[in-house]
């Protein structure tokens, strides 16, 4: 039972950066309808700057982690401008292709600035154990899932009580009447890119505190938000964080118990599952979003 309950533990830690990382891509599905494939290099990026900005500018982690979280939704808002707008109603197909292209430029892009050697970003906390009767955690990874819990409520406060986040649900039950009452829904789609790439971004920085960073890392990430996505519901707020903390108790217990070296495919059998017996997602008989 403590080995259940240590494994149970290490799966909730991953799961929330799961989710934390799989909300950025189901805002921006369930908003803009665009399937971006270069999500995962978003997350890499998020890593990788806050390694050159921690440990090249001197920054602290805090000041990095804002520092990194200006600079990527910027980034976001100027992929969504300039990019995303070229091919915004003409369906699926363009965006998907657009977003594939983006990551091979992102991905080959920083191998070429930063290598392949993975970097390890300094934590504001040590990785001193912590004991909670069986299970062992570190200081460090508590302090990452608590910022992961905040990030998480905060974006569900600015959806739900702020007027972006009315703008923005607005958008997404009808964009024609959210037009024309008002509503600029060019800046809605640029800010739902910059908050998705936020979220993204600072999961990456999180996690390259307590493992490494690394440029290669995007397409993994990628496979894993959207395993997330696909067990929540395309779209789905609330299913990104369940579907999150769901795969990462699942690869936890299956690593534990099964095999550590093919952790990976519980991700496929999960997908696999879900679109044979439930293919709209956990949380809806068509897909709900936001």
């Amino acid at each position: 039972m403590d080995l259940f309950l240590q494994f149970l533990a290490n799966g909730l830690v991953t799961g929330t950066f799961y989710a934390l990382s799989a909300l950025g891509l189901t805002l921006i599905f369930g908003l803009m309808r665009v399937v971006n494939f270069a999500h995962g290099e978003f997350y890499m990026l998020g890593g990788v700057l806050g390694w050159f900005v921690t440990s090249h500018l001197g920054l602290d982690f805090f000041s990095g982690l804002i520092v990194v979280a200006a600079i990527m939704a910027a980034f976001g808002w100027l992929v969504d401008r300039v990019l995303i707008e070229r091919v915004r109603g003409q369906g699926e197909e363009p965006g998907i292709l657009l977003t594939i292209g983006l990551s091979i430029f992102l991905a080959n892009s920083a191998l070429l600035l930063a290598g392949t050697a993975p970097h390890k970003i300094e934590g504001p906390l040590p990785n001193a154990p912590v004991f909670l009767g069986p299970v062992v955690l570190t200081e460090m990874r508590i302090f990452a899932v608590a910022v992961c819990a905040a990030l998480i409520l905060g974006a569900h406060l600015l959806i739900k009580k702020t007027k972006l986040g009315r703008a923005m649900r607005a958008t997404f039950q009808d964009p024609m009447a959210a037009q024309l009452a008002g509503i600029k829904t060019a800046r809605v789609y640029a800010s739902t890119f910059a908050l998705g790439s936020i979220l993204a971004a600072s999961a990456g920085m999180l996690l390259g505190a307590i493992y490494s960073t690394q440029v290669t890392i995007g397409g993994i990430v990628s496979l894993k938000a959207f395993v997330v996505v696909i067990l929540g519901g395309m779209g789905s707020f609330g299913g990104a964080i369940v579907g999150g903390l769901v795969l990462g108790v699942a690869e936890a217990l299956w690593g534990g118990y099964v095999s550590t070296g093919m952790v990976d495919i519980v991700g496929f059998i999960i997908v696999i599952l879900t679109l044979i017996f439930k293919p709209y997602g956990l949380f809806s008989a068509r897909a709900e979003r936001v």
